[in-house]
């Protein structure tokens, strides 16, 4: 019986796919969009349909003889685009699939989440225990998204809810390729005073977690938060990025609470014409908002061990950006590398 993989073209859905078809199992895959890696998953076998999970008529056909469903897929912090894009997606769009699964009997739904769903942690290590309570729409609708889960399963679905950490790996388009670019500068920009925990999860990591969440027995309705081994204040962590990159780093400190401001006025002025924004408040915020969390409970429940320690994942996910062509030329001088977390000079100036 095939798996189905929801979000199956994107950075977490791929390497799950990448994974399960290893292993020999028959995978369908239903995405959106093709993603980056479209043409390489059609050449391992995936049978890949392109919908949104928001029809219900391409979700019941990608889930209909499946025994596993893996709902990675959701809307993601897209820019300019109505809360109504998130709910539909994130929220009516997981009931479908939830729906599709108890009507062709599933014997199993693995649900996506986020760690996001618990906001800014206020003590020094979080759990699944520790409050909801999500800092924007995008992680709100995920949190929904659990309780849509929840519902079926007290109406007799089986499923478990993964909240993972910060994910990055080869293939990461997102933060952590962001970051690496600022390293390669040779001065990081630190915003505040770099003591902020983050916490990773290295993409193979997590796909351990997905098939443990999928196949171990007597266990469903239950969150787990899926991390590494730990934490890492953001002046390890990039440290650990230029070690992955051979090179040295020099962090300059500024003070957090004049680059929040100007985040705001950017965020309000760019909003109305409906231009990206070069800096907004979600971004910046990254330098203040807590995330360190105790993966005890996965451990524990589903025998859940992190295998890729963080020197080795930005080893890897490092060489995956310089092999892609992510890493190329100066970005200090190069107009063609995407802008990075700088404040401009005028107001770089001012502080």
């Amino acid at each position: 019986m095939p798996t189905l993989v929801t979000g199956g073209t994107g950075f977490t859905g791929s390497h799950l796919v990448r994974r399960l078809i290893e292993r020999g199992e028959t995978v369908r895959v239903l995405d959106n969009q093709q993603g980056l890696f479209y043409d390489h998953l059609k050449s391992l076998g995936a049978e890949i349909t392109l919908a949104s999970v928001t029809d219900k008529d391409a979700v019941n056909e990608a889930v209909r003889g499946c025994d596993v469903v893996h709902h990675t897929a959701a809307a993601f912090r897209k820019l300019n685009v109505p809360d109504s894009h998130y709910w539909d997606v994130n929220v009516e769009g997981t009931r479908n699939v939830c729906q599709a699964c108890k009507d062709f009997g599933v014997r199993r739904l693995v649900y996506c989440s986020t760690q996001g769903v618990h906001g800014d942690v206020k003590t020094s290590v979080g759990s699944e225990e520790s409050p909801i309570a999500p800092a924007d729409y995008y992680q709100e609708t995920k949190y929904n998204g659990e309780e849509v889960v929840q519902e079926f399963v007290a109406g007799g679905l089986d499923a478990n809810i993964i909240r993972p950490t910060a994910i990055y790996g080869p293939g990461d388009p997102g933060r952590f390729l962001i970051l690496f670019r600022l390293v390669q500068r040779g001065t990081f920009h630190m915003f505040g005073d770099g003591t902020t925990h983050y916490h990773p999860v290295h993409i193979e990591n997590l796909v351990d977690a997905f098939e443990l969440a999928a196949h171990r027995q007597g266990i469903t309705g239950e969150a787990f938060i899926i991390g590494d081994e730990r934490s890492y204040e953001l002046n390890e962590l990039v440290r650990e990025v230029a070690r992955a990159m051979d090179r040295g780093v020099k962090v300059r400190y500024w003070p957090f609470a004049p680059l929040r401001a100007a985040a705001v006025v950017c965020e309000a002025l760019c909003k109305p014409i409906r231009v990206t924004p070069p800096l907004f408040p979600r971004r910046v915020d990254w330098f203040k908002q807590h995330r360190s969390f105790d993966v005890g409970k996965a451990r524990r429940m589903l025998g859940y061990e992190p295998r890729v320690d963080l020197a080795t994942g930005l080893k890897q996910t490092g060489e995956w950006y310089r092999q892609n062509g992510y890493l190329v030329g100066n970005p200090a001088k190069d107009p063609a590398m995407p802008p990075a977390i700088m404040p401009p000079e005028s107001f770089r100036a001012a502080i």
